[in-house]
């Protein structure tokens, strides 16, 4: 059944809950002798997002918003798209839109139609509200299926919906998960296809567009395959977006994990991009907003 935008609308603000709920984190903490409770983004040479279903449990959108433009963000993803008109009232951007469930990929013959509509649906969204980036996905493993010809069809029917991309200007950002972490919702996704980071780069590089490249998540990147700066490097171009996030766990982007993003963030810098990095962590601090502050100071090099 074909679904129109205001029933998108209307939707999206359970599907966005939906994903926030049943995530199992640990109890919170207290935050790190580092954060700083009036920080505010000074430099602004990365430009920071917030994916907002992880802060869906603390806030609702449009407070969530008010918090990032305190703390100096400039763009926001991850919530209703109801919430897409007050939030850009504020002088916030839509950085990344969101479409099919990275359940229900195109490597799945069973789930193409459902694909190729949302993902059109969706592009005009992007254009409509000046978003540049529309989120998708391979899909899960299912049994009987055969790598190279689910590859193809990824291929396949993602090229029956670009030349409307290319039209409206907009990049089919396609997200690489990592399939190790099972503990608990969310912080990976066992089973999804597209989980090497190297194999996501050849989709993109076999898709030949401009049009379409990949998400780069840099906490899914250090579970699956590490190396994150040397791939930043070496793959930079086939790069339209980038998410962060603590690994192990998923939470703050402090000195309890091992990435270090300061370094990282110094690398994207250098590659000249010009997109967004968005925060995506699962905050665990008594005081979530502290968290994104941190992070914030921490991505602000």
């Amino acid at each position: 059944m074909k679904t129109s935008r205001r029933q998108f609308f209307q939707t999206s603000a359970a599907t966005s809950l939906g994903l926030a709920a049943g995530t199992g984190l640990a109890s919170a903490q207290l935050p790190r002798s580092d954060a700083k409770a009036d920080f505010t983004v000074n430099n602004g040479n990365i430009h920071q997002s917030i994916m907002g279903w992880c802060f869906a449990k603390h806030y609702k959108a449009l407070e969530l918003a008010k918090h990032c433009k305190d703390i100096g963000l400039v763009a926001m993803e991850g919530i209703p798209i109801s919430a897409y008109p007050e939030v850009l009232k504020m002088g916030l951007k839509i950085s990344l839109v969101s479409s099919h469930s990275f359940k229900k990929g195109p490597c799945n013959p069973k789930f193409h139609d459902e694909v190729v509509e949302t993902l059109t649906e969706r592009i005009n969204i992007a254009a409509d509200v000046g978003c540049k980036n529309v989120i998708t996905f391979t899909g899960m493993r299912y049994d009987g299926m055969d790598d190279e010809k689910a590859a193809q069809r990824c291929i396949d029917t993602w090229k029956e919906v670009l030349p409307l991309a290319e039209k409206k200007g907009i990049t089919l950002t396609f997200e690489h998960l990592n399939s190790r972490d099972g503990s608990q919702p969310m912080m990976g996704h066992p089973g999804y296809f597209g989980d090497d980071v190297d194999f996501c780069i050849d989709l993109v590089k076999r898709m030949g567009s401009e049009n379409f490249k990949l998400l780069f998540d840099i906490y899914h990147v250090s579970i699956m395959n590490g190396d994150i700066i040397r791939r930043i490097r070496n793959d930079h171009q086939y790069i339209s977006h980038y998410h962060t996030a603590g690994n192990p766990g998923r939470a703050e982007i402090d000195d309890t994990q091992e990435i270090n993003y300061p370094a990282i963030m110094r690398e994207i810098l250098k590659t000249g991009y010009k997109g967004y990095v968005a925060q995506e962590f699962i905050p665990t601090w008594d005081d979530p907003i502290l968290a994104l502050r941190h992070a914030a100071m921490t991505c602000d090099v």
